[in-house]
């Protein structure tokens, strides 16, 4: 029986709204995690004496953790598996973030941070193979881009809960409330199935049985079933290796620049938007609301995105957002009317932050089960290194005193590589183009094939 095909052609039931449930339910708290920082930030900055570059060099911190997490977290999920791999994310990123409102200086607040960017990282490959793993194929990318929107859900906890903790309570309260995800941790290793490589890997095949039968209640695997799948998607102790192999290496480096160059993108608005739009005139309070919006596009795009990648080719879906994104980031330094504004603002929204997390969805159909983490993670991983530079580099722009339109398009340029970059994926070398039967994919299901009744 090939668990791959099992998972491809279910229907959507309980089983499928239960891991979403978990997996959204973790991508909040992850985003909660993220965003607190830059809520509590000025508030940090008056208690502790900071200057604005320490102040970046505080917050990057965790930056410079998510991208380790991302590579050797991803990783060690396909060695230990995937929900003791998650448990561990959500300890760092919940204890070190709640560690963080003990600190009183700015080195050891960026040592906590740091080690909370581990888990926030590392949770974020875990949670999108997952889903990936688990959801049918004809919504898959909805429901992987409908989870990830949960990131603007915690950004936006975070915001109003910030407001109301740090006028309170004190800066301290937001991060201290970051601790309470730790006591669902039994529930999520209880309620969350296991990676079925990892499983079958181990011998574990009641734990696989039981999970065909909740993905499949019309399939009814007896004693005698054995489980299997295709060569390509079983577990090895070298995945990093696979990432490179049959025909593979050359998308994966083109992944690696895409999520850079999104990356790079998603925090470079992140990071400056307010301010350029405070510099060209707008108050304070209208410069705050454009990031607002950004942050509402980001959720319409995340899902709109998906929906689109289900119905039509996800490549060129993508590659179709990457060029909106250098359309619209490069209007937003054209003079118009507020209103028109605010509409460019939502969309630059869509194809950045909406545009990031399609590409997770993509990299996850992309690569085996067994490497999926790995692969997610790794590109994951090279593409922190794009929102590390991108406050600096951006920065420095700024410090240069261009016109507007010239910053606008420093931060457009690297959308149109990223599209460069998808429209060069070989996506008939991914896994989810592969179609089960071929010479050389199924190849090794014969021995250990087993038929089964459906009810």
């Amino acid at each position: 029986m090939d668990v791959h095909k099992v998972a491809d052609e279910a229907r959507f039931n309980r089983f499928h709204g239960l891991v979403l449930f978990w997996c959204a339910l973790i991508i909040i708290f992850d985003g909660y995690d993220l965003a607190v920082a830059g809520i509590a930030l000025p508030s940090i900055m008056k208690q502790m004496g900071v200057d604005p570059t320490q102040a970046g060099f505080m917050v990057s911190s965790a930056l410079f953790g998510m991208m380790f997490g991302a590579i050797f977290l991803g990783t060690i999920a396909d060695r230990i598996g995937r929900r003791w791999a998650i448990a561990i994310c959500i300890v760092l990123f919940s204890v070190f973030t709640a560690a963080a409102g003990l600190t009183s200086d700015p080195v050891t607040f960026s040592v906590t941070r740091f080690l909370a960017g581990l888990g926030i990282g590392g949770v974020m490959p875990n949670v999108v193979a997952q889903m990936t793993e688990y959801s049918p194929r004809k919504v898959r990318s909805t429901m992987v881009t409908l989870m990830f929107s949960g990131y603007a859900v915690g950004g936006m906890l975070a915001a109003v809960l910030g407001k109301g903790l740090i006028e309170s309570w004190g800066w301290q309260s937001v991060f201290f409330a970051a601790v309470l995800p730790v006591a669902l941790i039994p529930f999520i290793l209880k309620s969350l199935p296991e990676s079925m490589p990892f499983l079958l890997k181990q011998g574990r095949h009641e734990e696989l049985k039981a999970i065909v039968a909740r993905l499949d209640p019309g399939l009814r695997p007896t004693a005698a079933d054995r489980f299997a799948l295709p060569a390509v998607d079983k577990a090895d102790s070298a995945p990093v290796r696979h990432l490179f192999q049959d025909g593979r290496g050359f998308s994966t480096v083109m992944f690696w620049i895409a999520f850079f160059m999104c990356l790079f993108m998603v925090y470079a608005l992140s990071s400056w938007l307010t301010k350029l739009m405070a510099g060209a005139g707008y108050s304070l309070g209208s410069a705050l609301t454009f990031v607002l919006t950004l942050n509402f596009g980001a959720m319409i795009g995340a899902v709109g995105g998906g929906w689109l990648a289900d119905r039509f080719h996800i490549k060129w879906v993508l590659f179709s957002m990457y060029v909106l994104a250098a359309v619209s980031i490069t209007l937003l330094g054209v003079p118009m009317p507020t209103e028109a504004l605010f509409f460019v603002v939502g969309l630059a929204g869509a194809s950045t932050i909406g545009t990031q997390i399609v590409t997770y969805a993509y990299a996850g159909q992309f690569y085996p089960m067994a490497v999926r983490s790995t692969g997610i993670g790794f590109a994951s991983g090279v593409g922190r290194s794009g929102a590390i530079l991108a406050p600096i580099v951006i920065g420095a722009l700024v410090g240069m005193a261009l016109p507007l339109q010239q910053n606008f398009i420093a931060i457009a340029i690297p959308a149109v590589i990223a599209a460069v970059a998808v429209a060069m994926i070989k996506h008939g070398r991914s896994a989810s183009a592969q179609p089960h039967g071929e010479p050389g994919v199924n190849a090794g299901l014969a021995p250990v094939a087993a038929t089964a009744e459906r009810g």
